[in-house]
């Protein structure tokens, strides 16, 4: 793995994605926005990724979300594009647009312009769906912007975390709760 244009931990976690996926026979579609194809790349950086990474959808822009994942535009105007409700749209929209069992959508400011007071640089959120599960897991995260490089890295990283598969108990409940 000392091959590769990303960083190790990125690339060891891509690998654990696809490892544990493949063995639950699942496939597996990012939506992605700030990061800009960085989770399907650190995906398909892993030999044997075919079978477990259906497609990523690379959606810089408003249109590009609404046309290829079908975001409402209602929600990106009330919420914005960096909302939990657009990430949750993404992430319901991978999984229209593709045969993958379950997908991460990925929207934030990497900076290092276009902040705001409510929405400051390296503020991200997160999403995932799943085909199977009617729960939507979808989280708001502020990462310290020490760079847009470095934002991004984090981001990759939450998202392809979010990719691995969740422990359920004997009631079907996520380990933990």
């Amino acid at each position: 793995m000392t091959d590769s244009l990303l960083p190790p931990d990125i690339v060891a976690l891509a690998a654990r994605v696809i490892a544990e996926n493949a063995a639950l026979g699942r496939k597996v579609a990012v939506a992605e926005s700030c990061t800009g194809g960085l989770v399907s790349a650190a995906l398909t950086e892993i030999a044997g990724s075919s079978s477990v990474f259906e497609c990523g959808f690379v959606t810089y822009s408003n249109e590009a979300k609404h046309e290829l994942l079908s975001v409402p535009g209602d929600i990106i105007d009330t919420f914005g594009a960096v909302s939990v409700a657009c990430a949750w749209a993404m992430a319901q929209g991978a999984l229209k647009h593709s045969s993958a069992d379950v997908t991460v959508a990925i929207s934030g400011i990497a900076g290092p312009d276009g902040g705001t007071p409510q929405k400051p640089v390296g503020l991200v959120v997160f999403a995932r769906a799943q085909r199977d599960d009617s729960d939507v897991t979808a989280e708001e995260r502020h990462f310290e912007p020490v760079s847009r490089a470095s934002v991004r890295a984090d981001a990759a990283r939450v998202a392809l975390e979010l990719l691995l598969p969740v422990a359920k108990d004997d009631a079907g409940n996520e380990a933990g709760e």
